[in-house]
C-alpha cells in the first residue's frame, strides 16, 4: 500500500464508492451497501456487502481489503 488514506473503521464505509483496479465481468464501480454485523455484538464488524453498479451483483468482502490500493481505489474513477 502506498500513502493513500487508510480506512480505520468500517462504520464510515456505508454508501462509499469504490473502483476495482482490475475489473472483471465489466464490473468496475462498486458501492458498499451493508455492514455485516456479527452475531455477537461485542465482536467487531469484519465484512461488508458491496454491489456492482453495472450488474447489481452483490458480494461480501472483508472491509480491510478496501485499504489495498492494488485492488481497490476509493471513489468512482
Amino acid at each position: 500500500m502506498n500513502s493513500a488514506k487508510r480506512i480505520t473503521t468500517p462504520k464510515k464505509l456505508l454508501k462509499s464508492k469504490w473502483t476495482a483496479v482490475s475489473p472483471t465481468r465489466k464490473e468496475k464501480h462498486f458501492m458498499v451497501t451493508k455492514l455485516i454485523v456479527p452475531e455477537q455484538p461485542e465482536h467487531p464488524v469484519e465484512f461488508v456487502e458491496i454491489e456492482a453498479v453495472h450488474s447489481k451483483r452483490v458480494q461480501q468482502i472483508a472491509w480491510q481489503t478496501l485499504n489495498d490500493n492494488t485492488v481497490w481505489l476509493q471513489g468512482w474513477l
